[in-house]
């Protein structure tokens, strides 16, 4: 019986740990988006890529001819031209 009364007790001292952790949980867990930034040494900023980014990105590399080639896969050279490009055409908003 004492066997017993241990078990409960360690059952009952374990729900009450793990119930806190419980409640915070996120019932929707948000899709694994990853962020990407990238430094931009020139400016002094941080560029957060996202689809507006990569729309801009896509029409610099039509504008120069150029295929496409994943950003974070590019020349360092060619990132930093990029970015001057970028500064020179902002957003609209």
């Amino acid at each position: 019986m004492r066997h017993i009364d241990r078990f409960i007790g360690s059952l009952v001292l374990a729900a009450a740990i793990a119930a806190p952790a419980m409640l915070m949980a996120d019932p929707k867990p948000q899709s694994a988006s990853v962020q990407l930034r990238f430094y931009d040494r020139d400016h002094r900023d941080y560029h957060n890529w996202d689809d507006r980014e990569d729309h801009h990105y896509r029409a610099y590399l039509v504008e120069r001819h150029r295929t496409y080639v994943e950003f974070g896969r590019q020349h360092n050279r060619e990132q930093r031209r990029y970015w001057k490009w970028r500064h020179v055409h902002r957003d609209n908003d």
